[in-house]
């Protein structure tokens, strides 16, 4: 799928997966992948909860318990193979709870289930691992001849040894796909000599969770909940092996790596359910409410515990694809004046360029999504987007025709790029900026449509803003080229910024504020932009609404010491010295070195 590994042989453990979702995406386009999402969603939830109730959940608490696993799994929800395998970790559970808590065996299905995983997904091991847990659990209870409160005939007659005969053929049928052990090896080999490397350090669900951001979704109450409930419930009742040993093994998982987050919401739900349930009973069991106030009662603990994630910033409910994640305009850009040849990419926009271009060889991307290539050339790719020295060794192994670079990240590498007279920029956008070589098959395109000052990256816009304050004539080309970008794509807003803020430093408030409010049109989240209306509030003497833009831009940031001193000084211009001098020392706590803080808090008394 990339140009330098062009023809080796692709081991592509999630085939089933394509080819399922592909008809899905042809016939019913973006509904269709939502659909998917839903559908796999409440199929999973509805084997858990399935599972909870064999194993004794009862009443309302439980339901809280699912809307939070839920909310947990929305993190992993894309469109993606673990959506599949959600189903498939569901389903395992509720067969071998039921089997377990003395329902009818149908252990035999957890074979084919285990056929459809090892050609979906790589974590197809996770499958194997749930049934050793329960064969463990047999071994514990010492159930040597038939499950628990089952008669023979019901059970079909099983025991431990049923179980384990189901493993060894599950794991079997498990080498029943086009790439036989290769793929199966996948996530060892991974696990035993990639994980290391300098590539996937820089892949943020491969590492530890980031407790920032899944605090919304209640995963931390979840991560301490469950042990909590776990052995409150083995005081009681005491310990459930199988409970024990799969809290373990996921939690282990997910606190090493960020991408099992889902699946540990998945199988912690019918066991957090039951837990609790059984706590609650417990603890209420002399006080009684009328079924319908438990309802309500139940019914608002989920909506508040939705409130958090579904006010997060940046995620919008609707139907559709955020378009600025994708390489859309550049690729239009690319198309249109035949941009191509070797080209350098980061990995996370390779899907999108294969899907715009294939099967062009020569609109290939470098590296692809799964980052294939040698390990000398991961390693390069890393280092590249934080060191000049490795960007130079990686450009003279490969002599790239263009770059294509996300905006957003790695702007070392940008700025690297907006430094060398080899290169030249010729689309910019919100989302991407795309650089071709000065000589070469791409020279044409670098004189005819190259940026003459206007960077891609960050590093050079003070030096330019400044230069533009003392050259009106740079500064009505640096305008152009602003409005150049904005033409180009419908992702423009950091351009429009750019602009309000040529037209304030020239007196021209309206022209600002018209610029402002266009950007926040094109994307609502554009961090700065209410900051900046803000400012332009409390130059007109309009207080209230810099409150208001304050109130706005924190809800996009969070926390920021810059806007609490536009909160601050909208206070004092309102005459309330107290709010004032609470927003100013909120400033100065969250940034010592802010001296605007500091210099309002001695204006108004108070040592900064």
């Amino acid at each position: 799928w990339s140009w330098p590994t062009y023809g080796a042989p692709d081991v592509n453990w999630s085939w089933g997966f394509s080819a399922l979702l592909w008809p899905v995406w042809e016939r019913a386009g973006v509904w269709g992948l939502f659909a998917w999402r839903w559908v796999t969603a409440l199929v999973a939830f509805g084997f858990l909860w399935g599972a909870a109730r064999r194993m004794g959940a009862r009443g309302f608490a439980p339901l809280v318990v699912m809307v939070v696993c839920s909310l947990v799994w929305r993190a992993r929800s894309q469109v993606r193979p673990e959506t599949l395998a959600a189903v498939l970790l569901a389903a395992e559970l509720w067969i071998l709870e039921t089997r377990r808590q003395g329902g009818k065996d149908h252990a035999w299905w957890l074979v084919p289930l285990a056929w459809v995983w090892a050609n979906v997904h790589n974590t197809w091991f996770l499958g194997l691992g749930l049934i050793g847990v329960h064969l463990l659990d047999d071994l514990w209870a010492g159930r040597a001849a038939e499950p628990r409160g089952a008669s023979a005939a019901a059970s079909g007659g099983g025991g431990w040894w049923r179980l384990a005969w189901v493993g060894l053929a599950a794991l079997a049928i498990s080498f029943a796909n086009p790439f036989g052990w290769r793929a199966l090896w996948q996530p060892f080999d991974f696990f035993l000599h990639q994980r290391n490397e300098v590539i996937f350090s820089t892949i943020g669900e491969m590492g530890p969770i980031d407790w920032d951001a899944f605090w919304r979704t209640g995963l931390p109450l979840l991560v301490g909940g469950w042990p909590i409930l776990l052995l409150v419930r083995a005081r009681r009742a005491g310990l459930d092996a199988a409970e024990a040993l799969t809290c373990l093994i996921f939690t282990a998982l997910v606190l090493r790596a960020q991408r099992f987050v889902g699946l540990y919401a998945l199988v912690a739900a019918p066991y957090v359910a039951r837990d609790l349930h059984h706590a609650v009973a417990a603890r209420a069991s002399g006080f009684r409410l009328l079924p319908g106030l438990r309802a309500a009662l139940t019914s608002l603990a989920c909506v508040a515990a939705g409130l958090p994630e579904w006010t997060r910033p940046g995620v919008a409910l609707g139907v559709g694809f955020v378009w600025t994640q994708y390489p859309v305009a550049a690729c239009d850009f690319i198309e249109a004046h035949g941009v191509r040849g070797r080209g350098f990419n980061q990995f996370g926009f390779a899907g999108y360029q294969l899907y715009r271009f294939w099967p062009d060889r020569s609109r290939l991307p470098f590296i692809d999504i799964h980052q294939a290539g040698t390990r000398a050339d991961r390693d390069l790719y890393a280092w590249a987007q934080q060191r000049d020295d490795r960007w130079h060794e990686l450009d003279g192994r490969y002599a790239f025709d263009y770059a294509l670079l996300g905006r957003a990240d790695h702007r070392s590498l940008l700025d690297a790029l907006d430094a060398d007279s080899t290169w030249a920029v010729v689309f910019l956008d919100d989302v991407m900026a795309l650089y071709v070589r000065t000589a070469g098959p791409m020279a044409a395109v670098a004189r005819a449509f190259g940026y003459r000052h206007l960077p891609a990256g960050t590093s050079r816009l003070g030096a330019l803003a400044e230069a533009c304050a003392r050259d009106s004539l740079l500064r009505s080309r640096t305008a152009a080229e602003l409005d150049r970008e904005v033409q180009g794509s419908p992702c423009h807003s950091r351009a429009l910024v750019l602009l309000s803020t040529m037209a304030l430093e020239e007196g021209r408030f309206a022209d600002g504020r018209r610029l402002l409010e266009q950007a926040l049109a094109v994307d609502p989240n554009r961090i700065g932009a209410h900051w900046r209306l803000a400012r332009l509030a409390l130059e007109e003497g309009r207080p209230r609404d810099a409150l208001r833009e304050a109130g706005l831009e924190r809800h996009v940031t969070g926390p920021s010491a810059p806007v609490d001193v536009v909160a601050g000084k909208a206070w004092v211009a309102l005459g309330d010295r107290d709010r004032a001098l609470a927003a100013f020392r909120k400033a100065a706590a969250r940034d010592s070195s802010n001296q605007e803080a500091r210099d309002s808090l001695r204006a108004l008394g108070v040592g900064g």
